[in-house]
């Protein structure tokens, strides 16, 4: 079979990073997992570490993998809403302000669950067309996704993107009157009132809704967050020497970046961005992509859904399928080929916190134009050691491409 030099598949293990667990002895949930497939990237490559949340942005997934991109947030961040919009081939005007707008589970004035249960598809549906048939207007439309992650658009030059807000998955156990959106220009205070009001005239509607009182986690409230305009960004070819890229995604937030991108999306039946996803299918469109591509990104999502439940056992059990079921047959069928593969999270979520951190994430990197450093095992501390050294901006995707350095930005 041809080799593939040149080509490469980089694993984005999205919120893998952790801290030492008590737990676990000390270890990470990372060090606890059995990763042999990780860990060959690691000793016959590469490590280092890598900034993909500078301050001054959110500490979410959208940011987080643009940096991996190599994309300058400061130069093109245009928030999560827009970014997802783009994904699902919503229109924006340029009198449109694109908010994400998650399905959350309110308690005695308490965030209990950003993800209402991680409601399920059919349930988030109906919900979100009785939303939409009740307060879609000329004013704002609610648009449905998958599960929790869903959409709302207000529309009209009078609103403004310019409002601070909170993450709903960081957030959770917060009483919900201490995260009020807030106006950051004078301009943006009509939009703050009319999302507070859009937002408990939605949770009274939602109380009596059917759909909440059928004994599962109530989803009665909606989350408007990270909201922007339409977005706008160089395409990844442009950007590294007329290669072609391909993304593998369950996710509307993955998936628009790269459509901003002008990345090819693959999609695969069955995957949903949780544990129960379709591994053998984003494993076998992964092998598939990269005889065509020259950059395959393969997004996997369960890893961060289980970090925000706080859940030890599960986020390790999330860990070896990413291992088992993703990484070992990609690097098993492309065995011999001279494909350089990639093990990276976008950004940590520590167990204790619950929530995303800005602490730089482990890398790896092997390749025939790497030359392997002493580093034996992937992880967050052996990582330290690596010869990568600190990387930020295009550095990695240029790393992992072998091309030559360019100008940090763009």
């Amino acid at each position: 079979m041809k080799s593939l030099k040149g080509k490469a598949i980089v694993f984005l293990a999205d919120g893998m990073a952790d801290e030492p667990v008590e737990a676990l002895g000390g270890r990470t949930p990372l060090e606890a997992v059995d990763t042999p497939c990780m860990d060959t990237i690691a000793r016959e490559g590469a490590s280092g570490t890598f900034l993909t949340l500078p301050e001054g942005f959110p500490t979410s997934s959208d940011a987080a993998n643009m940096s991996v991109l190599g994309y300058d947030l400061a130069s093109f961040y245009p928030g999560r809403g827009p970014i997802e919009a783009t994904s699902r081939g919503i229109p924006l005007g340029p009198d449109d302000v694109a908010w994400r707008c998650n399905l959350v589970f309110v308690e005695n004035g308490i965030l209990k669950d950003y993800s209402a249960g991680h409601i399920s598809a059919e349930r988030a549906e109906a919900l979100m067309h009785a939303l939409a048939e009740r307060f879609n207007s000329d004013k704002v439309t609610f648009y449905s996704g998958v599960s929790y992650r869903n959409l709302l658009v207000l529309h009209g030059p009078e609103f403004s993107a310019d409002v601070d807000y909170f993450k709903p998955d960081s957030s959770q156990d917060l009483p919900v009157s201490e995260l009020r959106w807030k106006a950051k220009t004078p301009e943006a205070r009509h939009t703050v009132e009319f999302i507070e009001k859009l937002v408990a005239d939605a949770a009274e509607f939602l109380a009596n809704h059917p759909l909440n009182r059928n004994g599962e986690t109530p989803a009665n409230w909606i989350w408007p967050w990270s909201p922007g305009r339409k977005p706008a960004f160089p395409g990844f070819s442009g950007k590294y020497d007329g290669r072609t890229a391909a993304v593998i995604t369950a996710v509307d937030v993955i998936s628009g970046i790269a459509r901003c991108a002008g990345m090819d999306v693959i999609p695969v039946p069955g995957a949903t961005g949780y544990l129960d996803t379709n591994y053998a299918g984003k494993a076998e469109a992964a092998i598939r992509a990269i005889e065509d591509h020259d950059f395959v990104y393969v997004h996997l999502e369960a890893i961060d859904e289980c970090s925000h439940q706080g859940d030890l056992e599960l986020k390790m059990r999330a860990i070896s399928d990413l291992e088992n079921k993703i990484i070992r047959p990609v690097m098993t069928a492309l065995d011999g080929r001279d494909v350089t593969f990639a093990i990276l999270p976008d950004h940590p979520v520590p167990l204790r916190l619950r929530a995303h951190t800005r602490t730089p994430v482990p890398i790896a990197i092997r390749g025939p134009h790497i030359l392997p450093d002493s580093v034996q095992r992937y992880s967050e501390r052996e990582a330290l050691k690596g010869s990568l050294g600190f990387l930020h901006g295009e550095e990695f995707v240029r790393k992992v491409l072998n091309l030559p350095p360019h100008a940090r930005g763009a």
